[in-house]
């Protein structure tokens, strides 16, 4: 017997500890894998923790462990915080084919969690499938699945991302394609201080929201395959992309523009977008051309104090 089913023997009965076993990819852990911070009630499986805060609010807490689990909010305003950040990791178990965290209730807030090898039968695999109310993601890592965030529609709701880590995301494989980050209709989508690197195909960022703030971060593509653009904006957007740095690697589906704007449709104003003070180039070796600011929108647009490398055209209108 190991030392986590030692623990676990005087407190569940022997349905529960199978099941927590079945869960769990490590073992020999000293704490429960989930507790819930406001009761200090501790769970064998995540939605028996979710469902413990049902419409309230609460912070579930995560042990240092893998996770072979998954779960779905329906409701309330749930906090899913790692004990230490970056050593609980999701593992490969998706929930309703969507994702490792399936949120539609109020809000969701996600620290410190790690979400791997998430793969689904439709290729829309996700580490968090957001289809309802505000999210706020920091210090979080995405990798080696089919999506790292995929989100539906929420005009009224916000989208924040902060500190977090993309790698090894995308594919065309699928009815259509996934992405790094990819945000339906929200009002308003932040991205701050994170990376995206390493991509398998789709875009790193595609979003519909209304607004967007795209703030220092850093998109390295010189590791990727079959990508596209590193910035979507499909249906226009207002906002900043700001303090960002770019380069573009070999391997591209599409390697026509480092940023896109408007490129589906109109729905959403671009007039007043700024693009400000971005590095942007090719990786070593590479001699092509390509547009960094390719716009279908005709709005005004500002770009200003962007360093840009050798074949790299500032503005195209399309």
């Amino acid at each position: 017997m190991t030392r986590l089913a030692r623990i676990a023997a005087g407190t569940l009965t022997a349905l529960a500890l199978a099941t927590c076993a079945s869960h769990l990819l490590a073992q020999g852990a000293d704490q429960a894998p989930y507790t819930v911070v406001e009761s200090g009630r501790s769970y064998a499986r995540l939605q028996q923790a979710i469902d413990a805060i049902g419409a309230g609010q609460g912070t579930i807490r995560f042990a240092s462990l893998r996770f072979a689990d998954c779960g779905v909010q329906k409701q309330g305003d749930v906090t899913y915080q790692a004990a230490v950040p970056g050593q609980s990791v999701f593992d490969g178990v998706a929930c309703e084919s969507k994702a490792a965290l399936v949120l539609r209730g109020h809000s969701a807030r996600i620290e410190g969690l790690v979400f791997a090898n998430i793969h689904v039968p439709d290729k829309n695999g996700a580490g968090v499938r957001l289809e309802h109310g505000d999210l706020s993601v920091s210090q979080s890592w995405f990798r080696d699945s089919e999506q790292g965030i995929l989100t539906g529609s929420d005009p009224a709701a916000s989208v924040s991302i902060d500190k977090s880590t993309f790698t090894r995301l995308g594919t065309c494989e699928g009815s259509g394609c996934a992405h790094s980050i990819y945000i339906g209709n929200y009002g308003a989508l932040s991205v701050t201080r994170s990376r995206f690197e390493a991509g398998t195909g789709g875009h790193y960022l595609k979003a519909r929201a209304a607004r967007v703030a795209i703030l220092n971060n850093s998109f390295d593509d010189t590791a990727g395959r079959n990508t596209n653009y590193m910035i979507d904006l499909p249906d226009g957007a207002t906002g900043r992309i700001a303090g960002n740095w770019f380069v573009q690697g070999r391997s591209k589906e599409n390697y026509s523009a480092f940023i896109a704007v408007a490129a589906e449709h109109r729905n959403h104003s671009s007039n007043g977008l700024v693009v400000a003070n971005n590095n942007a180039r090719f990786g070593p070796g590479i001699d092509r051309r390509s547009a960094f600011v390719a716009d279908w929108s005709g709005n005004a647009i500002t770009l200003e104090n962007n360093t840009l490398g050798a074949g790299l055209v500032r503005f195209d209108k399309r």
